[in-house]
């Protein structure tokens, strides 16, 4: 699995100022809407506070965002933003925030495999439709009309599916992969 670039509350205090400034309201008036204590709030613009993601959740509603304009590097792509949101006390357990892909109407989690020298062969989803793939075993080919990506064992791809693509397994072993399909 490839090592996350960052962890999100390095993002927080800033994007939590600019989009608080934007709205135009006080630490204060933010902590109310949010239902946290003001002193959240504070430490959180200082970069001096640790918040769980329900927290998150509550401070992103209040400013009328979404989580991930809250947490992301500003020059991060929403297909590629890889950023720690939680650690546990061992170092092996850590959720990441690989990436996000707008959601209208419903979202399907799929299993997938493919043997050796296998390919799905897709039509296109209507616009707005995306697909995230992560390969948890093989490599996996996807080839697209924007693109071709070959998507490693812990690795993964986040692109729109309103177009023709294939998976293809190209390699000597059977693929297995998980499959979000968002609308």
């Amino acid at each position: 699995m490839q090592e996350p670039s960052s962890d999100v509350l390095v993002h927080v205090a800033d994007n939590l100022r600019r989009l608080r400034h934007a709205t135009g309201r006080s630490q204060s008036e933010l902590a109310a809407d949010a239902g946290l204590s003001r002193r959240t709030i504070i430490n959180l613009e200082a970069g001096e506070a640790n918040i769980s993601l329900s927290g998150l959740d509550k401070l992103a509603h209040a400013l009328g965002t979404n989580l991930v304009e809250l947490v992301s590097p500003p020059s991060a792509p929403p297909d590629r933003i890889d950023a720690t949101a939680w650690r546990g006390a061992h170092p092996d357990s850590r959720a990441v925030l690989l990436g996000s892909a707008p959601a209208r109407d419903e979202a399907q989690l799929w299993t997938w495999s493919l043997a050796a020298g296998d390919r799905y062969d897709a039509e296109p989803d209507p616009a707005g439709w995306h697909e995230m793939v992560f390969v948890t075993a093989g490599r996996l080919r996807i080839e697209r009309e924007d693109q071709v990506a070959v998507i490693e064992v812990g690795d993964y791809a986040i692109y729109s599916s309103a177009q023709r693509y294939s998976y293809v397994n190209d390699a000597a072993e059977t693929t297995t992969f998980v499959r979000n399909v968002i609308s």
